[in-house]
C-alpha cells in the first residue's frame, strides 16, 4: 500500500507491510517454503553477496514472516526486526547478541521467571557478569551502572506485579555508558506504550501473548534501528536459527489485523473487574495500571497511553483462598498464559515464578495469595459474576 499520509496503528495493522505475489491475493500469501531458486549460478552469487535484493532461506529471512516483521515496524515505529520461534527467544537473542565475556548486564529483578534464569543463571556460564535491582527507583539504575555494563534489561508493567518502570529516566542511565536498553512491551502492548519514542534502544514481544492474540501458536520479535540489528543481531540471528516459522507469521499477521479492537475490549473489561475486585471483602489488593490508586500512577500517566488487559490481586487468607478462588471460577480458565481472547487466570507462586525463592518472590511481592488474572473477550459482566460466585465459594 501506498500513501503520502501517515496512518493510524489501527489502519496499520490491517494493511502495513503487505507483500503480494503475481496473483494479486487479498489475504497475505503463506511461503511454506524453506529455500528459494535462482534464474541463474550468477544471480545466486549476487543474493549471497548481498549485491543483489532476495530471499536464500527460511532460516534468514521468508516473505511471509518479512510482512509480519514489517507491519511490526510500522506500529512499533522501529527501523528493522526479526521474528523469533517464541517471546523468549527474542529475549535470549536480543541480549546474548550483543554481550561478550567481560561484560555487564543490569537488569530489573521483577522478571518473568525465564527471564530471570537468562541472567542470573545463563550468562554467567558465558563470563557475563549481572546485577539485578529493584528497577522501579531510578536512582537504583544510577548506582549500579558500570562502565562495561553493555545491556539494560526490563519489564513495564512487569510480570506479575504490574510494577511500573520509568523507561525515559532509565534509557538516559544506559546513554551515560554507551549501553542498550531493552524493554520487555508485553503487559503495555504497543498500542499503549512506545518505548522506542521514550528513549529505549531495542524493543522485544512474546507475540504469543496478545498479538497473536488466540492461543494458538509461539512467536516473538524484536525491534530497533537497522545498524544495531545489522551489527549484532544479524549474523546471530542467522546462524542459531531462532526465526519464525512461515505459517506461525502468518498467523501473526492475521492477529495484528483484530490487535486494536480486542485490547480495547479487553482494558475495558479489565477496569471494570479491578473496580470490582478492589471493593470485595475478601481481597486485600488490587493492582491495576489503569486505577488511580497505583502506586506509580505518576509515572502511567507520562508513559503509557492507556491500562492493561492484565490484572493482579490478592487474597486475604493466601495460597487456599487463592486455588479455591481459581477451583471456583467456571468461565475464566486455570492457564499460565495471557493476552488471549479467553480469560486466564494463574498462581504465580508456583507456576509462572515458582522457580524463585521464597525470598525473592517476597521482594518482588509475590504472596500465595497473589494472583494474575488475564482478561479476554467474555462479556464483563459474566466474568464479574464469575469472580463473585468463586471468590464467596472462597470465603
Amino acid at each position: 500500500m501506498t500513501t503520502t499520509r501517515k496512518l493510524r496503528p489501527a489502519t496499520q495493522l490491517v494493511h502495513a507491510g503487505t507483500l503480494r505475489s503475481g496473483f494479486g491475493e487479498t489475504s497475505e500469501a503463506l511461503f511454506l517454503t524453506q529455500g528459494f531458486v535462482y534464474d541463474t549460478a550468477e544471480a545466486a552469487e549476487a543474493r549471497f553477496k548481498g549485491e543483489e535484493p532476495g530471499f536464500i532461506y527460511s532460516r534468514y529471512a521468508n516473505p511471509t514472516t518479512d510482512m509480519f516483521e514489517k507491519r511490526m515496524c510500522a506500529l512499533e515505529g522501529a527501523e528493522d526486526a526479526r521474528a523469533t520461534a517464541s517471546g523468549m527467544a527474542a529475549v535470549a537473542a536480543a541480549i546474548l547478541c550483543q554481550v561478550k565475556a567481560g561484560d555487564h548486564v543490569l537488569a530489573a529483578r521483577a522478571l518473568f521467571g525465564s527471564c530471570r534464569y537468562i541472567i542470573e543463571t545463563l550468562l554467567p556460564k558465558y563470563g557475563v557478569d549481572f546485577t539485578l535491582i529493584d528497577g522501579s527507583r531510578a536512582e537504583n539504575w544510577e548506582k549500579a551502572i558500570r562502565p562495561n555494563t553493555k545491556a539494560l534489561f526490563l519489564e513495564s508493567p512487569t510480570n506479575p506485579t504490574l510494577e511500573i518502570v520509568d523507561i525515559a529516566a532509565v534509557a538516559k542511565v544506559a546513554n551515560s555508558v554507551g549501553a542498550k536498553l531493552i524493554v520487555d512491551n508485553v503487559f503495555a502492548t504497543p498500542l499503549f506504550q512506545k518505548p522506542l519514542e521514550l528513549g529505549a534502544h531495542i524493543v522485544v514481544y512474546s507475540a504469543t501473548k496478545h498479538i497473536e492474540g488466540q492461543g494458538r501458536c509461539l512467536g516473538g520479535v524484536i525491534l530497533s534501528d537497522k545498524k544495531w540489528i545489522d551489527e549484532n543481531l544479524h549474523e546471530y540471528f542467522r546462524h542459531t536459527g531462532p526465526g519464525l516459522s512461515p505459517f506461525n507469521s502468518w498467523i501473526m499477521l492475521k492477529g495484528l489485523e483484530t490487535l486494536p479492537v480486542r485490547v480495547r475490549q479487553q482494558t475495558e473489561s479489565a477496569a471494570k473487574i479491578a473496580d470490582f475486585l478492589a471493593d470485595h471483602p475478601a481481597v486485600s489488593r488490587v493492582i491495576y495500571p489503569g486505577r488511580a490508586d497505583h502506586p506509580q500512577a505518576d509515572i502511567i500517566a507520562k508513559q503509557m497511553t492507556g491500562g492493561s488487559t492484565l490484572v493482579a490481586f490478592e487474597l486475604k487468607d493466601g495460597k487456599k483462598a487463592a486455588f479455591d478462588c481459581e477451583n471456583g471460577l467456571e468461565v475464566v480458565r486455570i492457564s499460565n498464559n495471557l493476552g488471549d481472547s479467553k480469560s486466564l487466570i494463574t498462581h504465580p507462586a508456583t507456576t509462572t515464578h515458582k522457580n524463585l525463592t521464597d525470598e525473592a518472590r517476597a521482594e518482588l511481592g509475590i504472596s500465595d495469595g497473589l494472583l494474575r488474572l488475564s482478561v479476554g473477550l467474555e462479556d464483563a459482566g459474566d466474568l464479574i459474576e464469575d469472580f463473585d460466585a468463586a471468590l464467596k465459594a472462597a470465603k
